[in-house]
């Protein structure tokens, strides 16, 4: 199972399983402990320049369409990869700073992922 949620809530270590933000930048403001995360592969994150481009009036689709290509560079597909057998040996939650994780790059990644919870 795949879960989306803002690293600025609290954990819940009942439902959360292996914690793992995907933004490219620590979040502000959040320590470590507060955050609970446990892997960090900041290759599946979004460009900077795709992510500015994006906040500055680009497509969803189109958004879509450049980081699934961003994702296929060597170094994001393995970190992909490491995602997907953590998401098969159990819970995996996928934590970014954005307001709305359903609408992010998070919510591309749970879908190539597999299945969200």
């Amino acid at each position: 199972m795949i879960r989306l949620r803002r690293v600025y809530d609290p954990p819940e270590p009942g439902a959360d399983g292996v914690r793992v933000l995907v933004d490219r930048l620590w979040p502000r403001g959040l320590s470590k402990e507060a955050a609970a995360v446990e892997e960090w592969p900041k290759a599946v994150a979004p460009s900077t320049e795709l992510r500015k481009w994006f906040h500055g009036g680009g497509s969803a689709a189109e958004f879509r369409e450049r980081y699934e290509a961003e994702l296929a560079d060597p170094e994001a597909a393995a970190e992909l990869a490491r995602l997907r057998e953590l998401a098969g040996a159990g819970p995996v939650t996928l934590l970014t700073a954005v307001k709305d994780p359903a609408s992010s790059h998070a919510a591309v990644l749970a879908e190539l992922l597999g299945a969200r919870g």
